[in-house]
């Protein structure tokens, strides 16, 4: 491992308590707007016909933090561990916030895409901690046999304070938007739409802020990174899109499940890492924050990448695009 990626551990990135709050609320906000077009009919209707949702989240929560660690072992010597920490740590977030409005353009089921966001939220909560805790641990494993292993940061993860922050952030959210949507349903679609476009806003705002404070540490590793989250965003797109071809899942459905599964909530990521209660502030994390911030910058341009490709109609290479 050359000095330069070891550097990368040690780089502090420009992340004041303020910045956190504000990434906080603004994650918040965008699923309060994701919940209010939530019904309680979607629920009955996944209920009734489960299987994409299933599918949805084995691809999430189960299929991608596997498949994250594989990739992890095969990448090794190009990683630090913090980097494959933070690799873990993307992989065990729930779907992004802007995936329901990429499925929307990508010409998927919005109803399914919105549905398993609320899913994979309410299940975030448990899952999240767990995975991380799990495969952080094989991580760490892995890691403490070689020279580096002085660089291993010791991984004594609260799990009520993950718990704790997950479920504030986007758990009460997701539960009031819901209320609100079905108490008051005249009410919500009036405000869905500015709501959405405005949390989307600012949330994207806060990102890219972020990334100009820290624009000379990204300039130094972005030829770097951008391989390594271009591989794993890769892996992530095609585990949705392959369970869903193997389970035959619908093309709209596909690619809601596909988008859900390579669209990462890399913004709650952030919040963690920076949550002094979880990682203190003494651990050199470096690597594992350039990494999420990164993904909060490529997800939404490999989404929308994709849904300009599935959304239109022209040919690629003499094929047409199969009609949903």
């Amino acid at each position: 491992m050359t000095e330069s990626l070891e550097a990368l551990d040690h780089i502090r990135l420009n992340f004041s308590s303020a910045s956190l709050h504000s990434l906080n609320i603004a994650i918040g906000f965008v699923m309060f707007g994701v919940a209010l077009e939530i019904k309680i009919q979607s629920f009955k209707d996944i209920f009734f016909s489960p299987k994409p949702a299933i599918v949805g989240f084995f691809a999430q929560f189960l299929a991608l933090p596997l498949l994250t660690f594989l990739l992890v072992i095969a990448l090794k010597d190009f990683l630090t561990p913090t980097m494959a920490l933070g690799m873990v740590l993307v992989a065990a977030c729930p779907g992004g916030n802007v995936s329901n409005f990429i499925s929307s353009l990508a010409k998927g089921n919005v109803a399914l895409s919105v549905s398993l966001t609320a899913i994979a939220t309410i299940a975030a909560v448990i899952f999240t901690p767990l995975n991380f805790a799990f495969w952080g641990k094989q991580v760490i494993s892995l890691y403490e046999h070689q020279a580096t292993a002085d660089m291993v940061p010791p991984l004594q993860i609260d799990l009520f304070q993950v718990f704790k922050t997950i479920f504030i952030i986007l758990g009460i959210p997701l539960i009031s938007g819901i209320i609100i949507n079905h108490k008051f349903p005249n009410f919500t679609k009036k405000i869905v739409k500015p709501i959405k476009k405005i949390s989307v806003v600012i949330f994207t705002a806060i990102i890219i802020i972020a990334l100009a404070k820290n624009f000379n540490h990204f300039i130094n590793v972005i030829y770097y990174i951008f391989f390594i989250v271009l591989i794993h965003n890769i892996l992530a797109l095609a585990t949705g899109f392959s369970l869903a071809s193997i389970f035959r899942i619908s093309e709209a459905n596909r690619r809601s499940i596909t988008i859900e599964t390579g669209i990462q909530n890399s913004g709650l990521a952030l919040v963690l890492i920076f949550n002094p209660k979880i990682f203190p502030p003494e651990l050199e994390l470096g690597g594992m924050a350039i990494i999420a911030a990164w993904w909060g910058i490529w997800h939404m341009i490999a989404g929308l990448g994709i849904a300009s490709y599935w959304g239109s109609s022209f040919t690629f290479f003499g094929l047409r695009k199969p009609k949903i």
